[in-house]
């Protein structure tokens, strides 16, 4: 069994992250399932061992059933929350993740079957214009899709309820 990088202490979590931005027909691919109120961006936990190249390749072959290859690194986000629900409810979470802009293919045909902790997780094409109708997360995704950028960006979000 792979072990992610990241910990538990407390009521600490962190996770170290690789993360996809799949763009297609002017639309981003988010994941969802019948859990949780929101969608959220493709990608997992970096194994201990693993390059963040090599985790964002692996987690968008599983959940969408294709294998996209890297443009870019894009963005490195840190992530400050807590949860109010589900494994991390009480949780102060950190989260640093590795946004890779993945290569178009064309089409948004995907192969998904994927499950994440065991549930059905469901892929969803958002158009780019109509993100702030929706709830989303990364959150930052919503301005940093409607801008060009060519280098790497660094952002930080603190989305932390005091």
């Amino acid at each position: 069994m792979e072990h992610d990088c990241g910990f538990t202490k407390d009521n600490k979590w962190f996770r170290y992250r690789a993360a996809a931005i799949i763009i297609e027909e002017d639309c981003v691919l988010f994941a969802g399932n019948e859990i949780d109120d929101y969608y959220y961006s493709i990608g997992g936990g970096v194994h201990m061992g693993e390059s963040s190249e090599q985790a964002v390749k692996r987690e968008v072959l599983e959940e969408t059933g294709v294998p996209y290859e890297i443009d870019r690194l894009a963005v490195i986000h840190e992530n400050f929350f807590n949860e109010n629900q589900g494994s991390l409810k009480g949780m102060d979470c950190h989260e640093i993740s590795m946004y890779y802009l993945m290569k178009s293919r064309g089409t948004r045909q995907l192969n998904s079957d994927s499950y994440s902790q065991g549930v059905r997780e469901e892929m969803h094409w958002i158009p780019i214009k109509e993100l702030d109708k929706h709830k989303a997360f990364p959150t930052f995704l919503k301005e940093y899709l409607s801008k060009e950028y060519s280098g790497i960006e660094h952002i930080v979000t603190d989305e932390r309820k005091i």
